[in-house]
């Protein structure tokens, strides 16, 4: 076994695998050392007390001298630096400062800051008195930062004297821990109360606090062990102080005193091994050189078993030691983590740790609260984690609520408010602000009731008639609320009437409800029915007469007036009927004219015609005559001469045409010789249909094929050409089995040839037409970002890193034209809303590139479908042809270019397959209206001056 020597002289080294020091600097590795060895003294003198035979007055004064030694080094870790006194500006000032502070906490007593500043100016001016009565006021209203209860304790460790100072200390102790869950304060409350083991009860007392200590925080996984350690080396220090007593005691007194307590020390070796905490491999050295004996098989079964656990839960502490303060997204990852594990031990810790750097998170309170009320159910704790909870967030009224109810749960018992009582006219107050705050912040300024159905009031008056019996007080309220427009409801009246029964009279109850069978408007069969029941059962014949005639006129009324409004309803429909029936016959005639204007179409066709040839001469080359020109392959012996004029040197040159006849049938030829693509509808559950593909992609179906096979056998890849052969963008793909078709829709948006490429399922419009293909959400999704205002040049995966920073990423999409190029767009979208919530913040108004980037919760608008502009009908004239407007409608400045005098409808003539568009026809009827007019005609109406 190893020696005292040996112990101590591994000190240093133990120390230095304390494990990662997240908070560790070297003052306090200085700091530890000396307590330690103050510890081992004081420890020694008093197991000599406990087992020795020889101890006397001069030992018990090493312990008292010990105890002062660790407050003296106590103070000195934590006491201010010496300040440089100026006893005559500074002085002053700080005085006046005092007492601004002083004045500003009377007037509200909750200004945090408030209470800090005066704490530190107190406690630099040495006002010892004032100081411990101003923390104690603080303690009293906000829950206490480490660093507040540390700075507090320490000086009272160094104004403590007796024992009754000593105990003064011990509650502090005991208040702080209840705070938050602080590590550091518990290493200080077990190392403090080492000092007091010479007293009564004393060696009870240390083991209690670390004991407590560990249930506390021994499975903090960076923090843990410096308590571990520090309870051992207690335990270590007693059998080192215990051992050269041991050799005289007999075999019974030996088992007794140095064994059992040996046997402590291996039992606290055997319990941290088997918990996962940063550098357990020194550990498990360290008790193999300590222990004779070889280490148990079952002990290093548990020591692996921890080793597995921590690797698993290295992630996470990781991650919180390399993210900044709060750290709530990669809390709120660990708390996910351990809720699936379901060890409630650790889920509590872990709830613990995030609470200290997010107290002032509502919803972490919540959900801390919530798992406690529905999983542990332990009174006290419960109640201490809610209480916490409403001292931290005081403003949140579901965390009020909460605890009303958990106090509810576990039989608490409540306070009845009295009517002479303070808190009554408080209350009181408080509704009459509440009243006159909705009529003038809200009902002056926006025009509107803040709380139209007077919950507010209705609270008030129930208070008043349950709580205070004042129905006088509860009937004017209820007056007040059926003036604001309420009387019209029966559910108003029925609620006044219930409160009536229950607190009211049978009289007041009458009255009610006469008033509610005259005004209710909504539901009046169910006031009368509550009337006629109560005078039924409690009223006398006279009553009962008096009901049934008011009811039965009011129910007449009522029953006209619905009449009326039945028949006026009626009326309307009629009318929309009607309206209905001449659209019907409107749209009749125009499509019977329109039939009409297609059959004498080729007579106007041939009169315009004969009207081109005879100005032929004069007038310049129409763009539908030039595509003609450019696309005709004339034949031998059917040529036609054309002048078209050649440049600015004036000169025409003469082209040979085809006649219109043989370019119609060269086009019919042509679509004829064009394979038609057919479709089996039937198919459809296996085939896909493609879009947007580049159109000077060669052989679509030879390069899609080796794309599309990697989701199954592909059948069949059908690409649609135009008539003229060339490829229009996209095909149809048909697979063998139906999941092969499933897995191709995932490839929709993929790249092909620099375009994303459109997968989408097979359906047939003209059956299903409002089916639409959007795979991605339109309504507001709180876990996903949208962000505006990229610079085209980023990538995804520059992005990506950007956000990864602030939570996990689970998809990540930068938004594309149809031609792949970047709109500056991106949605993102995160684990959780909390992560989102928290990157909104964070990244909006960020700077990309020389680019501001806008962040926002992903809630696009709804889109607005244009409506189809119908055909119009001018007074007096003849019908207008359908404008054609864009997605924007018609901008400003488009404007008709056309005459209005050349504003007829045409004929609706045929148009050869990818052929020209045949010249406009002027209706046969409108020809005694305006004289005949050719393209010449209106070429000189724009060449004459």
């Amino acid at each position: 076994m190893a020696t005292a020597a040996a112990t101590s002289a591994s000190e240093p080294e133990a120390e230095s695998k304390a494990g990662p020091k997240a908070d560790g600097e070297e003052d306090e590795v200085k700091a530890a050392r000396t307590r330690r060895k103050v510890l081992s003294r004081a420890v020694a003198a008093a197991t000599y007390k406990t087992v020795g035979p020889g101890w006397d007055q001069q030992e018990e004064g090493v312990s008292e001298s010990d105890g002062d030694e660790y407050a003296m080094a106590s103070s000195a870790e934590s006491s201010p630096g010496e300040y440089e006194w100026e006893y005559d500006e500074e002085e002053e000032k700080n005085q006046l400062e005092i007492e601004r502070l002083e004045e500003q906490l009377s007037i509200n007593v909750y200004d945090y800051n408030c209470h800090v500043d005066l704490i530190r100016l107190l406690r630099l001016e040495g006002e010892l008195t004032k100081v411990r009565m101003a923390r104690q006021k603080m303690s009293e209203i906000f829950p206490l930062t480490e660093e507040l209860w540390l700075e507090w304790l320490h000086d009272e460790i160094s104004m403590a004297q007796d024992g009754l100072d000593r105990e003064h200390v011990y509650d502090l102790f005991e208040k702080a821990v209840k705070d938050y869950i602080c590590p550091n304060i518990w290493l200080e409350y077990g190392q403090y109360s080492v000092g007091g083991i010479g007293q009564k009860g004393g060696l009870e007392k240390v083991r209690s606090v670390f004991e407590r200590a560990l249930s506390s925080v021994g499975l903090h996984m960076t923090k843990g062990l410096a308590l571990w350690e520090a309870y051992r080396e207690f335990e270590s220090a007693i059998v080192e102080a215990a051992r050269p007593v041991a050799g005289f005691l007999s075999p019974f007194d030996r088992e007794q005193t140095f064994d059992s307590q040996l046997e402590k020390v291996h039992s606290l070796f055997r319990r941290q091994l088997a918990i996962p905490l940063y550098d357990m491999e020194a550990t498990f050295a360290e008790y193999e050189e300590w222990s004779e004996d070889p280490v148990p098989e079952s002990v290093i079964q548990n020591y692996n078993k921890a080793l597995q656990q921590l690797e698993k839960y290295k992630p996470y502490e990781e991650a919180l030691l390399q993210a900044e303060a709060p750290r709530l997204s990669e809390y709120q990852a660990y708390i996910d983590f351990e809720m699936k594990i379901g060890d409630p031990a650790r889920i509590q810790l872990i709830f613990e740790r995030a609470l200290v750097e997010n107290c002032l998170v509502p919803d972490l309170w919540i959900r801390y609260s919530q798992y406690l009320d529905r999983q542990l159910k332990v009174k006290d704790l419960v109640l201490s984690v809610h209480n916490r909870a409403v001292r931290n967030c005081p403003w949140t009224v579901a965390l009020w609520s909460r605890y009303l109810l958990a106090m509810e749960r576990h039989g608490v018992d409540h306070q009845v408010i009295s009517d002479s009582s303070k808190e009554l006219e408080e209350l009181r107050a408080a509704f009459t602000r509440a009243l006159e705050y909705l009529k003038q912040e809200v009902e002056e300024r926006f025009n509107e009731s803040g709380d139209p159905s007077c919950v507010i009031m209705q609270n008030w008056a129930r208070i008043e008639a349950r709580l205070c019996n004042n129905m006088q007080k509860a009937r004017e309220l209820w007056d007040s609320i059926m003036t604001r427009g309420n009387a019209k409801y029966a559910n108003m009246w029925l609620e006044y009437y219930n409160l009536e029964r229950a607190h009211g009279d049978t009289q007041h109850c009458r009255k009610a409800l006469h008033r509610a069978v005259q005004c209710t408007s909504d539901y009046p069969e169910h006031v009368c029915e509550v009337l006629l029941t109560m005078e039924r059962t409690e009223g006398s014949l006279e009553d009962w007469d008096t009901a049934v005639q008011k009811t039965e006129t009011r129910l007449a009324r009522v029953n006209e007036q619905r009449m009326k409004a039945a028949e006026k309803e009626a009326a309307l429909v009629q009318q929309e009927e009607e309206k209905a029936e001449q659209r019907k016959r409107a749209r009749a005639e125009k499509k019977a004219l329109k039939k009409k204007k297609k059959t004498r179409g080729p007579e106007k066709r041939g009169a315009d015609e004969d009207d081109e040839k005879e100005w032929g001469d004069d007038e310049e080359e129409q763009p539908s005559k030039r595509r003609r020109v450019e696309n005709s392959i004339p034949e031998a012996g059917e040529t036609q001469n054309v002048e078209v004029a050649a440049g600015p040197a004036g000169k025409c040159a003469t082209v040979d045409v085809e006649p219109p006849s043989k370019q119609k049938e060269k086009a019919a030829s042509l679509k004829r010789d064009m394979p038609k693509v057919l479709h089996d509808s039937s198919k459809d559950s296996i085939t896909v249909f493609v879009s947007n593909l580049p159109y000077s992609m060669q052989e679509p179906d030879v390069k899609l094929r080796p794309l599309f096979e990697a989701c199954g056998e592909v059948v069949q890849i059908r690409p649609i050409f135009s008539n003229r052969g060339d490829f229009r963008g996209y095909c149809y793909v048909e697979f063998k089995e139906e999941k092969s078709a499933l897995q191709a829709l995932e490839m929709d948006r993929k790249s092909v040839e620099g375009r994303p490429m459109f997968v989408s399922p097979c359906v047939d419009k003209s059956k299903n037409p409002d089916f639409k293909v959007f795979r991605y959400s339109t309504s507001l999704e709180k876990h996903k970002l949208f962000i505006s205002g990229l610079p085209f040049s980023c990538t995804k995966e520059e992005l990506e890193e950007i956000c990864k920073a602030h939570g996990t990423v689970k998809d990540l999409r930068l938004v594309t034209n149809r031609a792949g190029k970047p709109k500056g767009l991106a949605y993102v979208e995160y684990e959780n809303e909390s992560q989102a919530s928290q990157a909104v913040m964070k990244m909006d108004g960020m700077t990309i590139k020389e680019n501001v980037i806008k962040v926002a919760i992903s809630n696009p608008p709804q889109r607005k479908v244009p409506e189809k502009p119908e055909t119009r009908k001018a007074p007096g004239g003849p019908m207008l042809l359908p404008q054609t407007y864009g997605a924007r409608g018609k901008g400003r400045t488009q404007l008709s270019l056309l005459p209005r005098a050349l504003q007829r409808p045409s004929a609706a003539a045929p148009q050869a397959e990818n052929g020209p568009a045949a010249a406009p026809a002027v209706a046969a009827s409108a020809a005694t209206e305006a004289p005949k007019m050719s393209n010449a005609d209106f070429a000189k109406l724009f060449l004459r001056k």
